[in-house]
């Protein structure tokens, strides 16, 4: 891909595909809708993740139908002809740089704290969640442009 080009498809990666990479993908369709193709994929099975299904819904949101996925499963479903893969934790870029010896794509590394690891209250925790998700919004327009597409 050309240095200032957009890329056509981007996956974003994490551990376990509950928390930060569903997160990343819902606030990047939401941006820019099918003018890009996103999908997700963590480096070993998850499962869904209430808090980050609630601070997605409180900007209006809804990543509850998500189910998560490794890269394996990706693969086999729908391959993984991305242009760009984003880790947003070091065991997916471990895993994301791997890949690409058998892939033709660009890897880039946006290391992104796990926000189940924070807090002790239902509310510390969601606040972590509210930080990461908000950090990941700010991460996504500073290298994609845009902003919310109208009537969303």
């Amino acid at each position: 891909m050309q240095p200032g080009r957009r890329p056509q498809s981007v996956l974003f990666a994490c551990g376990l595909n509950s928390i930060r990479s569903p997160m990343a993908m819902g606030l990047f369709r939401h941006l820019f809708g099918k003018s890009m193709y996103t999908g997700s994929a963590g480096v070993k099975p998850g499962e869904q993740d209430a808090f980050a299904i609630a601070v997605m819904d409180e900007i209006g949101l809804d990543i509850s139908k998500h189910k998560p996925q490794t890269f394996e499963q990706l693969e086999d479903w729908e391959g993984l002809n991305f242009d760009l893969i984003v880790t947003l934790s070091p065991e997916a870029h471990h895993k994301a740089l791997e890949l690409t010896r058998m892939l033709a794509a660009e890897v880039e590394y946006w290391p992104t704290p796990d926000p189940s690891d924070i807090g002790e209250t239902r509310g510390q925790k969601l606040d972590a969640y509210r930080t990461v998700r908000d950090q990941l919004m700010d991460k996504i327009r500073a290298r994609f442009g845009g902003t919310a597409r109208v009537g969303d």
